[in-house]
Parts: C-alpha cells; sequence; structure tokens
C-alpha cells in the first residue's frame, strides 16, 4: 500500500544525534505508574519505566545530564482546564502520586521539577539546564505517548534540539495510540530508534 505521506517528502531526512545529548523523563511519577492510583494500571507505561531505568544507567555512568518533570498544581486555581478526571482530584502537589518512580530517578544526580502543562518545556526551568550543558540533543523518554510525551518531542524540536526517541522508553494506555504517533513525529519532528540504539551512541560517544 502506497503511503501518502512518504511520497509527500515526509521522513526524507533524519538528523541523528549531534554533540552533547541530554535525557528528559515526563511524568514518570507514581500516579501513572503505580497500579494503586487511576492512572497507574497501564502495563505499556510499566515496561517503558523499566526500559527507561536501563538507559538512565548507562546514560548516568557516561555523565550525561538527566531532567526528570512530573504534572502538579498547588490548587485548581493554577490548574488548566484538564478533561481527566484523575488528573482534576489527585494531581495536586502534596499527593503522593506526585512522587518520581524511584525506578527512574536519582535526587543525588537528576534535575527534577514541577511541569504545569503537558510539554516538559513549557513554563519550566528546562531551557535553561540544558543551555547551561551546551545541549543540542534532546533524548525523549516518559508518558505518555500520544499526550505529554508529543508535546514535549514537538517543543524540543521547536526549540532546535535533535530530538531522539527510544521506542520503548515511552509507554502510553494502548499501544495504538503510543505507534501512531510515534509514527507521525518520527515523519515530522524526531528521530524514533531503540533503547539499543541509543545506549550504544552514549558509551561510543561520550
Amino acid at each position: 500500500m502506497s503511503d501518502a505521506y512518504q511520497s509527500a517528502t515526509y521522513g526524507d531526512f533524519g538528523f541523528g544525534f549531534g554533540d552533547r545529548s541530554a535525557v528528559v523523563v515526563v511524568d514518570f511519577q507514581k500516579a501513572f505508574t503505580e497500579a494503586k492510583y487511576p492512572l497507574g494500571g497501564f502495563e505499556h507505561i510499566h515496561k517503558a519505566v523499566e526500559e527507561t531505568a536501563m538507559l538512565l544507567e548507562v546514560a548516568r555512568s557516561k555523565n550525561i545530564p538527566v531532567a526528570s518533570c512530573y504534572s502538579g498544581y498547588d490548587s485548581d486555581k493554577d490548574m488548566p482546564y484538564w478533561k481527566i478526571g484523575a488528573v482534576r482530584e489527585q494531581f495536586f502537589l502534596d499527593h503522593p502520586g506526585m512522587e518520581l518512580d524511584s525506578r527512574i530517578y536519582n535526587p543525588k544526580y537528576d534535575f527534577a521539577f514541577s511541569k504545569p502543562a503537558p510539554s516538559i518545556f513549557f513554563n519550566t526551568p528546562l531551557v535553561t539546564f540544558l543551555t547551561k550543558q551546551q545541549i543540542d540533543t534532546v533524548i525523549v523518554t516518559g508518558c505518555t505517548t500520544s499526550g505529554c510525551v508529543r508535546a514535549s518531542v514537538i517543543d524540543s524540536f521547536s526549540w532546535g534540539y535533535r530530538t531522539i526517541v527510544p521506542e520503548s522508553c515511552v509507554g502510553d494506555a494502548e499501544e495504538g495510540p503510543h505507534n501512531d504517533n510515534l509514527r507521525d513525529v518520527g515523519r515530522r519532528y524526531a528521530d524514533v530508534v531503540t533503547r539499543l540504539e541509543v545506549e550504544n551512541h552514549l558509551k561510543k560517544n561520550n
């Protein structure tokens, strides 16, 4: 079957890694990674946490900067108009679901912060952090692929970073939206690769 996007030159270029990479981890907070919470029961996301933990072990061993975020609000006054009931009811900074999952978070190494919107870049200190580290390549991990990960990929692209998505290190409620969104950002904004490809690059070039 012909691909209309391919024939229209979508995905013609892949830009790969630059000179200095960082890993960003989007919303691997307990609200998404522990089954006792309404949004924490998705096996696809649980697998992505495990895959990301392996990638981060390599990244930290090579002194690659790591930034992790969680979604949380002081009150409903500063919360956007989320249509997700669990977010509106629980995503407040004093809720235990805001805690980052210990499998992916190293408080002695990682730069961590809350974010107010889907993208890890929106109204956060991330760009300042990346600029100080002289980063030109952003490796995006986290959840969910069709929501906050996609928004983060687009903003990474928009800020001018080479953007890499290790497919197994992002997760969603269902694999259909995960695959659809990776296919789409892969032909527009980012290089979608395997975790092992990222790890091999970091081992050889850092």
